[in-house]
């Protein structure tokens, strides 16, 4: 559910004012046209599953903004795509007097959705594992997923892609587990990995095709 009610409550929660006009950007920023998965559909997906897990967090308030604010910048040119999000986060709650030690956590949580490092606190271990859950889902989301995906790096040539992508790929399935909460394991688990190594074997094939 993406409504300002939902948004207006977590600012209230953590005894900040609420923006209106911030809410409409976040919005415009979700729909802007060069995105295909990275979209309110994704956010969409990350609020449903945090409805059902919720108690697993620390914070669940602060989970929930870090989600809306996650992926508010996107540009698949730059590297520095959570960095721009969490600064914006940082000015936004600042602005609307969220308390600086909330901000600070908040501005953590998008970070750890680099995927890059291992998880420092719970809360971080269930924003990350709702982030990535889409690995998890069944196969015709995850097929559209692989599409949304390459539709978002069009401009990157075809052998380029492949390479890269599976790079990736190979990385999250090498994670033991790739999920880092008990709820997200048993559900999730399983199914990422036959996911993950259906999508590297259809792009290795398509190299040694290429070649």
């Amino acid at each position: 559910m993406i409504d300002q009610d939902r948004w207006a409550a977590e600012w209230k929660q953590l005894n900040g004012q609420p923006d209106t006009d911030l809410f409409d950007e976040l919005v415009r920023r979700y729909e802007e046209p060069h995105r295909a998965y990275h979209t309110l559909q994704h956010l969409r997906e990350c609020f449903t599953l945090l409805d059902v897990t919720r108690e697993t967090a620390d914070r669940p308030h602060e989970v929930e903004l870090a989600l809306w604010f996650h992926d508010a910048i996107y540009d698949t040119h730059r590297s520095d795509n959570e960095e721009q999000s969490a600064d914006l986060a940082e000015r936004s709650m600042l602005a609307g007097r969220v308390d600086p030690a909330s901000v600070q956590r908040v501005k953590s949580l998008i970070m750890a959705t680099k995927h890059e490092q291992p998880c420092r606190s719970r809360d971080e271990a269930v924003l990350t594992d709702i982030d990535l859950a889409i690995l998890g889902s069944g196969q015709k989301r995850f097929a559209e997923y692989e599409r949304q995906i390459r539709v978002e790096y069009s401009w990157v040539p075809d052998q380029q892609f492949r390479d890269g992508r599976t790079a990736i790929l190979r990385r999250f399935l090498e994670r033991d587990p790739i999920f880092n909460t008990v709820p997200f394991r048993e559900r999730f688990e399983v199914r990422a990995k036959e996911n993950l190594a259906a999508s590297i074997r259809m792009l290795e094939l398509f190299n040694r095709e290429e070649h």
